[in-house]
């Protein structure tokens, strides 16, 4: 048995491409390897799916050096299971990120798919989800959503001038703690504030439309991915996510204890699911990427046996290793494509 055939759990290294803001402090603590990349805040886990305009940067690879991507398209079935195959093709329909954010993220926002589809051939737009697992700062916030409704003539108006304090200005700020959780519709304005680390859910593109480009990417092309701001701002979403709204998309959760709770809900099922599991978990066959937050333990699989799992790794669990069991004193988040 080969880790490629998906039928057994595989241990993933760290996948961190060089990306335009500074981080990565968080995940080299989690993961106990040193010392940091400067500029690595992102852990691309069990990655399908490259940066936008690259080949292959951002794709995972198998401790053999395959490629998840050309494993699970040789070995579909075993990885992703029939139902998945037949709503999705060999496509796992999932990204897993860590990301820890050293500065300030600038504003920005993901097309739909129906927006993806039409400008830039993509099944997938980009709807995302955060599970705040880490904190560094005093006072860490994510903002997230228009407080107001805005015209599209203010927000063009703010991009072409990059005026930066009046679009972070307009966003709802709010002070999050780990365990909580944000659900980002596709369109919704955000950034993430310095010093919070999240494991990240979305949708497999690398698609962002940054408002805020300058100080940021190295050009205005970098802004509106080289389909014009004229163009591009059309996929924001500019109504209010203020007052009771707000709290569709922000969780503040606390640790029930369970062995397997649900993190995002029914909005987040067409999209991504998240489990936050510990020890009495009995968790379904799927394909799935793990998530060891803390402790250790042990992950019995029905047709794969056991593997002893410890804090800061990452597991690739395919849909064939079978129903999948939980001992020790593990914590981990287990990360599931959308429902099929």
């Amino acid at each position: 048995m080969t880790d490629t055939e998906g039928r057994r759990p595989v241990l993933l290294p760290a996948n961190q491409p060089e990306r335009f803001y500074r981080g990565g402090a968080a995940i080299a603590e989690l993961r106990g390897d040193g010392a940091p990349l400067a500029f690595g805040p992102e852990d691309w886990v069990g990655s399908c799916t490259t940066l936008h305009g690259q080949r292959d940067v951002g794709l995972s690879r198998l401790p053999s050096g395959t490629l998840l991507r050309e494993a699970i398209a040789e070995h579909a079935d075993n990885w992703l299971g029939a139902a998945h195959l037949a709503n999705y093709g060999a496509d796992s329909a999932l990204l897993v990120k860590l990301l820890d954010a050293g500065q300030r993220l600038p504003v920005h926002c993901h097309p739909s798919d129906e927006f993806a589809a039409t400008h830039f051939g993509s099944r997938f737009g980009k709807t995302e989800a955060w599970i705040v697992v880490g904190t560094a700062t005093e006072n860490p916030s994510v903002y997230l959503g228009f407080a107001q409704d805005q015209s599209p003539a203010t927000v063009a108006d703010w991009v072409a001038r990059q005026d930066s304090t009046a679009m972070l200005g307009a966003l709802n700020e709010v002070t999050v703690r780990p365990g909580d959780t944000v659900f980002v519709p596709a369109g919704v304005p955000h950034a993430i504030g310095a010093g919070v680390f999240i494991v990240e859910l979305q949708q497999p593109t690398d698609l962002s439309v940054t408002l805020e480009w300058k100080n940021f990417l190295d050009d205005e092309a970098g802004g509106h991915l080289g389909i014009g701001f004229d163009t591009a701002l059309n996929c924001v979403d500019r109504q209010s996510w203020g007052g009771e709204r707000l709290g569709e998309l922000v969780r503040h959760q606390d640790d029930t204890g369970a062995p397997a709770r649900d993190l995002f809900g029914q909005p987040a099922q067409s999209f991504f699911r998240a489990e936050r599991v510990r020890a009495g978990a009995e968790l379904a066959p799927s394909f799935a990427v793990l998530v060891a937050l803390a402790g250790k333990g042990v992950v019995h699989t029905e047709h794969a046996g056991p593997v002893e799992i410890t804090k800061g790794e990452t597991y690739v669990l395919p849909h064939a290793a079978g129903t999948t069991t939980i001992e020790g004193d593990l914590s981990a988040i287990r990360c599931l494509p959308p429902t099929t």
